[in-house]
């Protein structure tokens, strides 16, 4: 294209987040649909409050926040009628977060939630419970793990599709002893 330059892949393949900084970066629902936006090339805060319909100002704000927090950096600048522009990346192909807190997941799913309202077509939302061996489930989650990565097309002209992914023990039930007299 020739109004965007050539990019390289994101320094990092998979980046682990942890920090407080980066849960209270991912507590915004702008700040994952900008990170949602950047997963298949860079693009300028113009670019980006375009395409999520968003004030330039807030984008920009945002993506600050973004960079401070190490999850997006500049990957490119260009010189253009006097001025920098400015192409914003994602650190990392892939985001995983090390240790699921509270707030940052609660944070990623009302912005997975904003992304299905804002989906033009049907999409498919499952919750099951299932009774898995720790081998099973580890063979499961590497399993879903390789289903989603191997998905990618890379095709420019295709609509870009979302996918969570979470597979999780759930926690038993806390013991409430009642005794009952007989």
């Amino acid at each position: 294209m020739s109004d965007q330059p050539s990019h390289q892949p994101p320094p990092e393949d998979v980046l682990e987040i942890g920090a407080p900084d980066q849960f209270a970066a991912l507590a915004h629902p702008l700040r994952q649909r900008l990170l949602f936006a950047l997963g298949h090339r860079p693009a300028t805060t113009s670019q980006l409050a375009a395409q999520l319909d968003a004030k330039k100002g807030n984008v920009a704000h945002h993506l600050k926040v973004l960079r401070e927090a190490g999850l997006v950096h500049i990957a490119e600048t260009r010189q253009v009628r006097g001025g920098t522009e400015q192409y914003h990346q994602r650190t990392a192909r892939h985001m995983v977060v090390a240790e699921p807190q509270s707030a940052g997941t609660a944070a990623m799913f009302a912005a997975f939630a904003q992304e299905l309202d804002l989906s033009p077509t049907e999409h498919h939302l499952t919750l099951r419970h299932l009774r898995l061996s720790p081998a099973k489930a580890k063979e499961l989650g590497e399993a879903l793990a390789k289903l989603v990565d191997e998905a990618e097309e890379d095709a420019e002209d295709q609509p870009v599709h979302g996918a969570l992914v979470a597979l999780y023990q759930q926690a038993p039930p806390t013991s409430t002893s009642t005794t009952s007299s007989a």
